[in-house]
């Protein structure tokens, strides 16, 4: 798989909740805080959205799609005057994956999906993105239609089948946008998915997560991108935010984390199959970057997950949206 298959399957996104509203006239909803991803795209009229901390509401147009994957409260409005009602007035009685109607609908509707992440160290996918990415350049709103189309019907035509179709679809928009998201990288953004946008970045990422058992070294890796061990260094660090070796040992740990959880593999065999002789030298790296041994991991005592680079925390907390 390439990288960002690979993360999204480490973290197991799961759609708990697809569907749309269709709103007519003048309404604000205020929703509270979530966990994980929300993913919604505007198929006709126009809104607001306003995310707690952010100081500018964000215009939202036919086929602009969004992402919020901070969990931040936030309210959607079709007039900024309005005083919010509460998410569950307007939403405690739609079924899961269908279209609620306010006014007889007309001035504004949306679909999406909220996806949890039920995978561990979801922190290493929701670190990297802002509060809100948004997705308005028509380029882009093109290579959503199809989705945003398939899924309207689904859910105003239901057919057999039509929940399922629905949640796979509003996966596709989630990956979609962050496909979109990634190509920001191109404009100077810092940390790992970003650095997928850079061919020479990626080839050496792709590289480590096809074989992370392969005794890698920073003149193997160079090689992989193309360039000089200097130069790859330099430019890796740059771009991802860490160095490659450290990148290869938390993508290592990550996997040994999910495989301790989810199989019944002896510690020795994980070690040796991430590319360590010994279950000694495994157990250190994987106890400095876990913060516990991999047997407390295995019993649900891991103390904390791997942070994410200096410079992917400080683009995070950088509280504005991302235009894509």
């Amino acid at each position: 798989m390439d990288p960002l298959s690979d993360v999204l399957s480490l973290l197991k996104p799961r759609s708990y909740r697809s569907g749309g509203f269709d709103v007519g006239g003048d309404l604000a909803i205020k929703f509270p805080k979530h966990a994980g991803i929300k993913c919604y795209a505007v198929v006709s009229g126009q809104c607001w959205l306003s995310v707690e901390g952010l100081p500018d509401a964000v215009r939202l147009t036919t086929g602009d799609c969004f992402l919020l994957p901070r969990g931040l409260p936030f309210s959607l409005a079709t007039d900024l005057t309005l005083t919010p009602v509460d998410f569950l007035t307007f939403l405690s009685t739609r079924p899961n994956g269908s279209i609620t109607s306010h006014g007889g609908g007309g001035s504004c509707f949306l679909v999406g999906g909220h996806f949890v992440l039920s995978g561990s160290h979801a922190d290493i996918l929701l670190g990297v993105l802002p509060p809100i990415v948004h997705i308005r350049k028509e380029s882009d709103k093109a290579a959503m239609r199809w989705s945003l189309e398939r899924m309207m019907q689904e859910l105003r035509e239901p057919q057999p089948g039509g929940f399922l179709i629905a949640q796979q679809l509003a996966t596709m928009m989630l990956v979609q946008a962050l496909r979109l998201h990634i190509a920001e990288g191109q404009r100077g953004g810092v940390g790992w998915l970003f650095a997928l946008a850079d061919k020479q970045m990626n080839a050496a990422i792709t590289s480590m997560h096809d074989d992370p058992a392969h005794r890698w070294t920073l003149q193997k890796l160079a090689e992989r991108a193309g360039m000089s061990r200097s130069i790859f260094a330099l430019k890796f660090k740059a771009t991802v935010g860490i160095s490659p070796m450290e990148y290869l040992t938390r993508w290592r740990m990550l996997l040994a984390g999910d495989k301790l959880t989810n199989s019944d593999d002896p510690i020795s065999i994980i070690a040796l199959s991430l590319g360590y002789e010994s279950e000694s030298a495994f157990s250190k790296a994987f106890r400095r970057a876990m913060g516990c041994s991999p047997r407390q991991h295995r019993r649900g005592q891991n103390l904390v997950s791997p942070s994410y680079s200096e410079a992917e925390r400080a683009q995070s907390n950088q509280l504005a949206p991302i235009a894509v």
